[in-house]
C-alpha cells in the first residue's frame, strides 16, 4: 500500500433513483486489472447517506472520488466488463439497434393507444394499461414492452415541452 493512499469511496446514482457506493480502504482502486472494492452497498436515499454508510462499514472517514468507479463495480456485479466498450459509449439515440425510434407523432401515440390531445393523467392510465399487457413477467413480449416504455417517455417529454406561439 502506498504511503500516499487515503481510503476512498465512489458513489453513483442508480436507475431507481437511489445511491450505490463502493469503498476501498486497504489499497487504491485499479482499472486494469479491476480491483474489487473492500465493501459496497446500495439503497441509500441521498449521496450523504451512502457516504455515511460506507464510512460506518470502513470504520474510518472516506474521501469521495468519481462515481465512475462505483459504476464500473456495478457492471462487474452484472457480469459485464468494468469499462464499457467504445460502441456502448455512443449516445442511446445513435445505437437504436433493439428499439425502433419513433419519429412521427402517430407512432408513439398509437403504441399507447391515445390521441395527441391527451392529458397527463390519461397518458399515465393508458401507459399503465399497456405496460401490464406487454410486460414480460405477465406473458407479454419484451420488445413490445420496451416500445411502450420508450413511447411513454417520449410522449411525456412532448406534453411537457412549452407550446409554440401561433
Amino acid at each position: 500500500m502506498s504511503s500516499l493512499f487515503a481510503p476512498v469511496c465512489s458513489v453513483t446514482r442508480t436507475s431507481r433513483g437511489r445511491y450505490f457506493w463502493a469503498a476501498w480502504w486497504s489499497s487504491p482502486p485499479h482499472d486494469v486489472p479491476f480491483r474489487k472494492p473492500d465493501a459496497e452497498g446500495g439503497g441509500a436515499a441521498t449521496r450523504e447517506a451512502a457516504l455515511a454508510a460506507a464510512e460506518r462499514r470502513a470504520g474510518t472517514p472516506l474521501i469521495e472520488i468519481d462515481g465512475l468507479w462505483a459504476r464500473a463495480w456495478k457492471r462487474m456485479l452484472r457480469g459485464q466488463p468494468p469499462w464499457p466498450s467504445q460502441a456502448s459509449r455512443e449516445p442511446r439515440a445513435a445505437r437504436s439497434g433493439t428499439l425502433e425510434r419513433h419519429h412521427d407523432d402517430a407512432s408513439i401515440w398509437s403504441v399507447l393507444g391515445v390521441s395527441t390531445h391527451v392529458t397527463e393523467a390519461e397518458l399515465k392510465t393508458a401507459y399503465r394499461k399497456k405496460a401490464l399487457e406487454t410486460h414480460p413477467d405477465r406473458g407479454g413480449d419484451a420488445l413490445a414492452f420496451r416500445r411502450v416504455v420508450a413511447a411513454y417517455a417520449e410522449a411525456r417529454r412532448r406534453l411537457r415541452r412549452p407550446k409554440r406561439r401561433a
